[in-house]
Parts: structure tokens; C-alpha cells; sequence
């Protein structure tokens, strides 16, 4: 059995279990299931989350904010970004029941959607009139659909980019360009690192979404690939033995090995976040969506930061598109009661009562997905130094051609769009990441990984 790690806190009447991985359903955020009598389990539902702020935020919101307005109560698991895949692939793909909600992402939702496995939500979506179907971002909609089907609504959109402190480049004499190469942010890093200060926060915890997203859009941009592709675009072989996948992956180790933060195997997005606020770090390359917590009127680095554009080697742009989205399960006896918690949790009317409620203020409110959040005036003031660049960032993201050759599992940039890239994706990075703790050595590394890859199309 696996050991799992919970720790809780409570507010506004919400209590929220954080797992650390794979374990019972967390507490209710508003209420309990039990001893509620008939009348309230059947209001109430559960919903899987991610551990991030934004998240966090809509928990303790919802209360006031959702449930005492519909009487619906809402007991919410906040899971770490690869303990919510497992729980996503148990209870969705094989049928679990455990959750009437739960977030997923691009890559799962046009899969699990075209299997059959999640509620096609275009007809409440379009019938909804609070919810907007039009006011959803294209680009961000059409990568959460399948054959023109809607399967998962977007909380919030994200591509990635450079995060830097102005004042440390400047006091080191470091011009940092809009659009950087990754030589010239290696180079910076290496300048700016200090014995109290990593030059780059860069992703080197396990997982196909973790170091996997990061590192993939590296392999992209430096010429390589995890597969090469049949003339109809299915997998043919693994490449991961290439000259230029080595090439990517010992420049990703070299750098955050040589200038990046501590502890880097442990590290993902919660974790560079904390150590950039922190100042422990001067740049971090990561999603769009932490500028709004660099922003944020509680971050101590408010208005010190700039940002570039995804670093790239032989391509034009390399950064991703991704979106947190939530769906609901097929296997769920509360549809009903699951889409009015998502029109609500992912509608605009959400967007616009919150601003003013988090702790955050406007400039952490969840992104990227509607046109409207970009009108509103509040927004448009406190993101002025990063939303800009966000939605160009988005829109450039290179989904239908994220490399040098031709390539499967498209649309898709930090991740191939195959059901085998999961599985793949969190055995590789397994080993990736043992060589960024000094655990093993690349050529092992590439060698067991090259073999997992192979095992896919036989």
C-alpha cells in the first residue's frame, strides 16, 4: 500500500485535504456527506482539484460565493499535479465513481472525451447563457474538444514564458531580449548565480507534466522528438537514443545542475514559485499562469519582474498551451448538479466576483480562458505588465507544429497527444530526474528510457 501524506487547513467554513499521493477523499469545503440525512448527499458533489493558489482560492470562495446561492455543497480534493493524473485515470478512464467533478488538462480531455468517457457539455454550454460559450478563448476551447464536442470546460489557460527580476539583471549588466535564446539564458543564469541565489528555477520533479513539460519543449526547439512519425502521423520509432534528444537533455541537466535551485529532483511549479517569491531565485521558466502570483498585491515581488517569451534554439517559438479545465465524469449520477458547478467555477461571472475577494486581488484571477476577463478594467490594471504577453504567448504556442520534423500525437507542444505518453512520459522523466540528482548518469538514462519508448506501436 502507498504511504499517503495529507495536511489540511480550514477557512471560511472550508476544509480542504491536501494529498500528497494517492489516498481517501478529502474533507467537505462547506459541508460534510455525512450525517447529512438524504436530502443533503443528494446536493451535495465531489470535485478533484489541483494544488495550486487559484485553486485554493475557488475553495474557500465557494461557500459564499456558489453554495449558498444554489445549495449545493461541494467537497473539494486538492491533489498534487501527478497524484491528480492517477486519480483522473482511475475514476475516469476505468469507470471509478469516486468524483462528480474532476480537472483535467488538453492532453486528457479530446481522449477520454472521444472514448466516451466524459459528458460532451456542448449542449449546457451553449444553452447557458450566463456560462458564454462564445466568450471562451478559440484556441483554448478547440484544444479541450473533440469533433466539435466540448468535454471539459476551461478554469484557467496558460502557455509558458521567462520570469526574471529586472533589478538583478540590471545590477549584473544583463539585457534580457523579448524573444531569448536558450544560449543567451544559460549565460544569464550563470552570471546571476550566487551561492544565496540560483540563476533559473527549472522543473526536475518526475512526471510526463512535471519535469516532462518543461524539458519537452526544449527537445522541441533543440531539434529532437520523443517519436518520429508514419506518413499518417501514427508512432514509429523512439528517438530518445538521437543525437539531438542527448543534446537537449545534457543542456537541461547541465543548467539547472550548474545554476539552478536547490533540491532541483523535488522541484515543480509550487516549488519554484515558493523560491522565487522567496528570492532565491533570479529567473524561472515556467506557465504563464504564476506571473498573476508574482503580481499578486500579497507577492513581495510585485513589480520587480519582467517577461520574455519561451526561450528557442532552431524553431521560431517554443513555449506550450495548456489548460487546468474541469469535466464531468460520465460515470456521475449528478450531471445536473456537476454542470451547474462548472458553468459557475468556469464562467465569467466567477471571474468577476473574485477579483476583489482573493488575496491575491485582480492580478491573481484565474487567465487565459475568456475574452471578457481581458476587458475588465480592474484585470487590465494590475496585469498590465504580463497579460499582454500571456495572450501573445498563447497564441503563438506551436501545437500543430511544436518541432524541427515530423512528429505524432499532434495537437500538442510540452506533450505528445498519445494515451502511451503518460506511461512513457512518468517512467522516462523517472530516470531524467535521477540524473539531475546525480543518481545516475545520462547515458543510462537514455538507454532505459529509449527502451520504454520502444515498447509503444509494437
Amino acid at each position: 500500500m502507498r504511504r499517503t501524506s495529507t495536511r489540511t487547513w480550514s477557512r471560511a467554513g472550508c476544509t480542504l485535504a491536501v494529498l500528497a499521493t494517492f489516498g481517501a477523499i478529502g474533507a467537505g469545503c462547506g459541508s460534510s456527506d455525512s450525517g447529512g440525512g438524504s436530502s443533503s448527499k443528494s446536493k451535495t458533489i465531489n470535485v478533484a482539484i489541483v494544488d495550486n493558489p487559484q485553486m485554493k482560492d475557488i475553495a474557500k470562495l465557494t461557500p459564499s460565493l456558489f453554495t449558498a446561492k444554489s445549495g449545493i455543497k461541494v467537497n473539494y480534493t486538492v491533489l498534487d499535479e501527478g497524484t491528480l493524473r492517477e486519480v483522473t485515470t482511475r475514476d475516469v478512464a476505468a469507470g471509478g465513481k469516486q468524483f462528480d467533478v474532476t480537472m483535467i488538462g488538453m492532453y486528457e480531455a479530446p481522449q477520454f472525451g472521444k472514448n466516451g468517457q466524459l459528458t460532451d457539455l456542448t449542449p449546457q454550454a451553449t444553452a447557458d447563457k450566463a456560462y458564454d460559450m462564445a466568450d471562451l478563448i478559440p484556441s483554448v476551447k478547440n484544444g479541450l474538444s473533440a469533433d466539435g464536442k466540448l468535454y471539459a470546460s476551461p478554469f484557467y489557460a496558460e502557455s509558458s514564458f521567462l520570469m526574471y527580476r529586472k533589478d538583478l539583471l540590471k545590477n549584473a549588466g544583463i539585457t534580457m531580449p523579448e524573444h531569448p535564446t536558450w544560449a543567451q539564458v544559460a549565460d544569464a543564469a550563470h552570471k546571476l548565480n550566487k551561492p544565496n541565489m540560483a540563476g533559473i528555477c527549472l522543473r526536475g520533479k518526475p512526471g510526463w507534466g512535471d519535469l516532462g513539460a518543461a524539458l519537452t519543449t526544449v527537445l522541441n526547439t533543440m531539434g529532437a522528438t520523443w517519436w518520429s512519425a508514419k506518413p499518417d502521423g501514427s508512432v514509429d520509432q523512439a528517438q530518445v537514443n538521437s543525437p539531438a534528444f542527448k543534446q537537449a537533455l545534457s543542456f537541461y541537466v547541465d543548467l539547472v545542475k550548474s545554476a539552478g535551485e536547490k533540491d532541483a529532483a523535488n522541484s515543480s511549479f509550487n516549488e519554484c514559485l515558493s523560491q522565487y517569491k522567496d528570492g532565491k531565485v533570479a529567473m524561472w521558466y515556467d506557465a504563464t499562469v504564476a506571473a498573476g502570483l508574482l503580481e499578486a498585491s500579497d507577492s513581495p515581488v510585485k513589480g520587480k519582474n519582467g517577461y520574455a517569451f519561451a526561450p528557442t534554439d532552431k524553431t521560431d517559438s517554443s513555449g506550450w498551451l495548456w489548460s487546468w479545465a474541469l469535466a464531468i465524469p460520465k460515470t456521475t449520477s449528478k450531471s445536473d448538479l456537476a454542470w451547474k458547478y462548472v458553468s459557475w467555477a468556469t464562467g465569467p461571472q466567477y471571474i468577476k466576483e473574485a477579483g476583489s475577494k482573493i488575496d491575491g486581488g485582480w492580478a491573481a484571477i484565474p487567465p487565459g480562458t475568456r475574452k471578457s476577463t481581458y476587458a475588465i478594467p480592474e484585470y487590465k490594471k494590475a496585469a498590465s505588465a504580463f497579460a499582454p504577453t500571456t495572450l501573445d504567448a498563447m497564441a503563438a504556442a506551436p501545437i500543430d507544429n511544436p518541432g524541427t520534423t515530423k512528429r505524432p500525437g499532434l495537437p500538442g507542444v510540452q506533450y505528445v497527444g498519445i494515451p502511451e505518453f503518460q506511461d512513457v512520459g512518468n517512467q522516462c522523466t523517472q530516470q531524467f530526474s535521477s540524473v539531475i540528482a546525480g543518481r545516475t548518469n545520462i547515458d543510462s538514462a537514455l538507454k532505459n528510457c529509449q527502451d520504454i519508448a520502444s515498447q509503444v506501436g509494437q
